[in-house]
């Protein structure tokens, strides 16, 4: 456990420090395990190419999942579908720029 509130993690062999409470670090640990390997599973899917991609994509899923948890019952999946579509289609005429410079 870390004494100073400050824990190293690693995502996709990145490391980052993130800022958390002792109380909570077995939790965020938790999380960024779960949050590692559903972003292997789509970079070795070969689906999304791009660190910044593989991350949105996998945290939009995420969140749907948690959404549709949440709201269960009378929940129009197929607009939430569409709107997620739609985000990632942004996403990736924001981010093409980007790639060209790299």
């Amino acid at each position: 456990m870390s004494e100073s509130g400050v824990i190293e993690v690693s995502l996709l062999e990145r490391k980052f420090q993130i800022a958390c409470k002792p109380e909570e670090e077995t939790g965020v640990r938790q999380a960024v395990e779960y949050l590692d390997r559903r972003m292997r599973e789509l970079r070795d899917g070969k689906k999304v190419v791009g660190y910044d991609r593989i991350a949105i994509m996998v945290a939009l899923n995420i969140t749907h999942e948690l959404l549709s948890l949440r709201l269960g019952n009378g929940f129009d999946m197929g607009t939430l579908k569409r709107r997620m579509q739609q985000m990632a289609a942004r996403i990736d005429q924001a981010t093409a720029a980007q790639d060209e410079l790299f």
